[in-house]
């Protein structure tokens, strides 16, 4: 399994634009890890923000160079998502730990940790990827207008200790993403498939702006989400058609 070195930044804008532009002057080795005390550009999905508090948070990045072709994208992504839902489950054993798709990791209702992937390809094949993580761990207070964040000592109100956290984390990443490698995707479907967010329940949506009541069935082989209408119509959504009501 991979072990990991570290770049650790007192400050940054985003590890995922530092990882980048690192990669443009030299390769570093696989499992690198850019890790930051202090994020003060974090970058989320579209033109999402994510807000941390200094010294209370895990923000990082890991460089990854995969072996398996560029379209096996979302099997990656869900390796990643599994290996923070893994960490989170073993944490927190009484708490109800999901995946909202494609990556959210949620604890109840409430947004625990984000997921950034970015990578480049070339033909068939990555070149990298960066996968970049942002877990709330001791913050307690949050200023920004995300809707729903909670953290590890919000639920449990114990303090965590950083460094112990991340290597945890890097492992449990680190086991799902060798299966991805070692072409047992379909492990990682199956587990990603049982730990999905309001899998097979009935709750509000707005579909391509418009509010319907539907259920999650699961994913299609390029990462949309597939969908139930209670008429039992069949749909499927990318990222930018469907909107969570919560």
């Amino acid at each position: 399994m991979i072990q990991p070195t570290f770049i650790h930044l007192p400050e940054t804008g985003s590890t995922n634009s530092y990882a980048i532009e690192l990669l443009t002057k030299e390769r570093p080795a696989e499992g690198c890890v850019v890790v930051t005390s202090h994020q003060t550009r974090g970058k989320g999905t579209d033109t999402n923000t994510w807000e941390s508090e200094k010294d209370k948070n895990l923000t990082f990045s890991v460089i990854l160079y995969p072996a398996f072709a560029a379209d096996q994208q979302f099997v990656l992504n869900k390796a990643i998502s599994l290996g923070i839902y893994n960490f989170l489950k073993t944490e927190l054993p009484q708490s109800p730990v999901s995946i909202k798709w494609p990556n959210d990791i949620y604890i109840g209702d409430k947004k625990v940790c984000g997921i950034l992937i970015q990578n480049s390809i070339i033909g068939y094949k990555f070149d990298y990827v960066v996968v970049g993580i942002g877990l709330n761990v001791n913050q307690e207070i949050f200023i920004s207008d995300a809707p729903n964040p909670v953290s590890l000592k919000m639920i449990t109100k114990k303090d965590y200790h950083l460094d112990e956290v991340l290597d945890k984390l890097l492992n449990s990443i680190f086991e799902k993403y060798s299966l991805v490698q070692q072409n047992k995707g379909r492990l990682i479907e199956n587990e990603y498939y049982q730990a999905m967010y309001r899998l097979m329940e009935w709750h509000p949506y707005r579909i391509n702006n418009v509010q319907i009541t539907a259920r999650i069935t699961g994913t299609s082989p390029y990462g949309q989400l597939m969908m139930q209408t209670q008429a039992l119509q069949e749909i499927s959504c990318d990222l930018k058609d469907v909107k969570f009501v919560i």
